[in-house]
């Protein structure tokens, strides 16, 4: 049973090679977007690392730079397959040849539906991450003076400021740390004194946040201590004020801010499936309708082109039979290996 088969003339031919050589460059273009897009990602979640607690995440990017090299590759022999599909004496060299290369382009569309898919399945991890990262580096906010650790409060403040939020879930958590470190406490006060007596492990906490979580749109200035005491400040209650803080944590910012991103891939990763689906069904039935042309010995006569020889059954059956083959053939058999010396040193046999 032929799969979908349609007749060509010789110049439905030529129009289709020259279609589909233009829709191969096109498809190479995309795959450079594909890996641009991969880069940025790739980018973006790297300096973000410092913040995160794993990287699992990055099997997005990864799949993404992977699949559009790939592309660019496997579309730019697709466009030199084209040219050649009109010269009888240099397009049957490419039979074999486009054996694997249907099966490399069909690895890259389920290649790139999986991205779309690991977008979506991947946000609790995400969060996971991001939600561990964020509490150490608060929590390691005060080590400037540690190695390794000396970066985090840069790293922090500048988060804090550019996707202008505070803390990991909101402003309270630096309320959990002691985030000044000991180099910069008097220990002489009275105050700096009762409060690291009144806490158990011995840290000196504050209600107040560091300088970056202040709003600048806020009309009145900023508050970063005794923020929980409302006779500390004139005109201010802490249940009912508004407080010059940002009040979004920083870990629901970067969820948003790379879900938007990997959201954004979504609608050009589906396009590009579209192309590199298009390129795969038009090359296989230019394939045919060529080598049908050819086999009448009349290149320039009618022929018919089709995607499947036989049923979809029929076909893989025999395709596993070919790779069966092709292993068989790869494999040296012991025994033939061991015979074949005995058979060189025997001494001719007289008639």
């Amino acid at each position: 049973m032929v799969l979908l088969k349609m007749k060509f003339t010789q110049q439905r031919r030529v129009r289709l090679a020259q279609g589909l050589w233009l829709l191969s460059w096109m498809a190479v273009l995309c795959g450079s977007f594909v890996f641009t897009m991969g880069v940025y990602l790739k980018i973006e979640l790297l300096r973000r690392a410092e913040v995160m607690d794993n990287t699992e995440i990055h099997v997005v990017p990864n799949i993404l730079m992977l699949v559009g090299l790939t592309s660019i590759g496997t579309n730019w022999v697709a466009g030199r397959a084209c040219r050649d599909s009109l010269d009888p004496n240099r397009f049957p060299r490419w039979k074999l040849f486009l054996l694997g290369w249907y099966a490399v382009a069909a690895l890259l569309c389920c290649l790139l539906i999986a991205v779309v898919v690991l977008s979506y399945a991947l946000q609790g991890r995400l969060e996971e991450s991001l939600k561990v990262g964020l509490r150490n580096g608060i929590r390691f906010y005060k080590d400037t003076d540690v190695p390794g650790r000396c970066f985090q409060k840069e790293t922090i403040d500048r988060l804090q400021m550019e996707f202008r939020c505070c803390g990991n879930t909101n402003f309270r958590d630096w309320f959990e740390v002691q985030w000044v470190s000991n180099r910069y406490l008097d220990y002489t006060s009275k105050d700096i004194k009762d409060r690291i007596r009144s806490n158990i492990d011995g840290r000196y906490l504050l209600d107040g946040v560091p300088f970056s979580c202040c709003n600048p749109m806020s009309p009145r200035p900023c508050l970063q201590y005794h923020l929980t005491d409302n006779s500390a400040h004139y005109n201010y209650e802490f249940q009912n004020e508004e407080l010059n803080l940002y009040n979004r944590g920083c870990r629901e910012a970067l969820i948003d801010y790379y879900m938007d991103l990997m959201n954004s891939t979504g609608p050009g990763v589906l396009s590009v499936i579209m192309i590199q689906i298009s390129v795969l069904l038009s090359l296989r039935y230019l394939q045919t309708s060529v080598e049908g042309a050819m086999a009448q010995e009349q290149p320039d006569g009618d022929s018919e082109g089709f995607l499947l020889e036989k049923g979809v059954k029929e076909t893989l059956e025999e395709a596993k039979f070919k790779v069966l083959v092709l292993l068989k053939l790869g494999q040296v058999d012991p025994s033939a290996a061991e015979a074949s010396p005995e058979a060189e040193n025997a001494p001719p046999s007289s008639s």
